[in-house]
């Protein structure tokens, strides 16, 4: 069977292909970013809002267990020193 034999290519001609892929890139990213459909700034704010509750709820949940589990165990510690 013969081998299949690849020719390789230069160095100028991979360097050149790669600057064409880069610029192929950035043109194809331009192009999808055209279709993309942005937030308004009223969706912004409540999205923001939105999150800044849930996340201030979360610390408020996370600190009253901690305080409860510490509580629990430092009554545990005392009872068993």
């Amino acid at each position: 069977m013969a081998d299949k034999t690849e020719k390789k290519k230069g160095f100028f001609a991979s360097v050149k292909g790669w600057f064409s892929n880069v610029g192929k890139f950035f043109r194809d990213t331009k192009s999808e970013m055209k279709k993309v459909v942005w937030p308004s700034k009223k969706q912004v704010i409540n999205n923001l809002i939105v999150v800044a509750v849930v996340v201030l709820i979360s610390a408020v949940a996370i600190c009253v267990l901690d305080a409860l589990f510490g509580f629990g165990l430092g009554l545990l510690l005392k009872t068993t020193l």
